[in-house]
């Protein structure tokens, strides 16, 4: 099992790195890849030298998969590439998630669609995942009618430039800014690029990739997207309208056997989810304060956590490649 990870030097390349590590994932032969100034260095995993690829070499060695995290452009220029060779791409950008032709894939949620000629697989944005994995057992029970999120971003979701941003502001340092405004004892309520509607680029996203990952458009869905000093991951808070009544102690049983989702709900002991304290590190989806939203019928409001860098990115990509090998898609290919 040849696997390649291009942007292995990256922030989610190097938590890719360590969770198939973690994991156990296959790997007969790992091939690493960055950009150009990058090529030919050394980085070490499960106590190995690997040198890095550049793009040219690692097509020539036609993995069997390829885990992306570079960036939308690189996507587009580099995943046919890649593909056209037999290679599985899981692509962690925003490049093919609303791609007809492409599935947008959360594999507790709808692993179900991929077939093997599936070649390019689209990661979904780390704000979604985590929605989704709680909405879905939620739909399918009561049926979701409307959806208001407004999301607590972690620094980490922007990379290592804002997580140096971050630092030296609380250190008194004058660096490089990746946010037009300090971050420190700030929140920002721009994430990503604004569009025509005054919505920014990721508010769309968690909009239509989650009526996407659902197969509902009926689903509506409204967001609010805010960058936060936090280290450890993004926290959303929900509130769900549903089709049909809902209790808040049946929903928690419910979540609670969710598979990927753990509940951590009990008011009376302050017990409810938190980025550094729970999510940072782990692969799971926390959700609580789970509670009726008195002022419509069937609503719920609900404060969900994961770690963006692993369930939000690396994590979830790794369970598609799992999902690949256990179906014996790649075997065959």
């Amino acid at each position: 099992m040849k696997v390649a990870v291009v942007g292995a030097t990256g922030l989610v390349g190097t938590i890719m790195l360590k969770v198939l590590a973690e994991r156990n994932f296959p790997v007969t032969e790992l091939i690493p890849v960055a950009s150009e100034k990058s090529v030919g260095k050394e980085l070490v995993w499960k106590g190995k030298s690997y040198k890095v690829h550049n793009m040219e070499q690692a097509i020539a060695a036609k993995p069997h998969i390829a885990l992306f995290s570079a960036g939308g452009s690189t996507s587009l220029q580099w995943a046919p590439k890649f593909a056209e060779v037999g290679t599985y791409v899981i692509d962690n950008s925003s490049a093919w998630r609303m791609d007809p032709t492409k599935k947008l894939i959360v594999p507790e949620v709808n692993a179900d669609v991929l077939t093997q000629n599936d070649f390019i697989i689209a990661n979904p944005n780390c704000s979604t995942i985590q929605m989704v994995l709680v909405l879905h057992p939620i739909h399918k029970q009561y049926g979701i009618k409307r959806i208001v999120v407004s999301t607590y971003q972690s620094v980490t979701g922007t990379g290592v430039k804002a997580v140096q941003q971050l630092e030296n502001e609380r250190n008194g340092i004058q660096g490089e800014m990746a946010y037009k405004y300090p971050i420190d004892k700030n929140a920002i309520p721009q994430i990503d690029v604004f569009m025509d509607n005054g919505y920014t680029k990721e508010e769309m996203k968690m909009v239509n990739e989650t009526k996407k990952i659902l197969r509902d458009e009926s689903v509506q869905v409204t967001a609010t997207c805010v960058r936060i000093p936090v280290m450890g991951g993004h926290s959303e808070s929900v509130n769900i309208e549903c089709a049909n009544p809902v209790n808040p102690n049946d929903l928690q049983k419910l979540l609670a056997q969710t598979k990927g989702v753990v509940v951590k709900d009990d008011i009376a002991n302050f017990v409810y989810p938190m980025p550094l304290i729970d999510a940072n590190g782990k692969d799971d989806v926390f959700v609580g304060r789970i509670r009726a939203d008195e002022t419509i019928p069937n609503g719920i409001n609900m404060w969900i956590v994961a770690d963006n860098l692993r369930k939000g990115a690396a994590t979830n990509a790794i369970q598609i490649a799992e999902y690949l090998v256990a179906q014996q898609f790649v075997n065959k290919s």
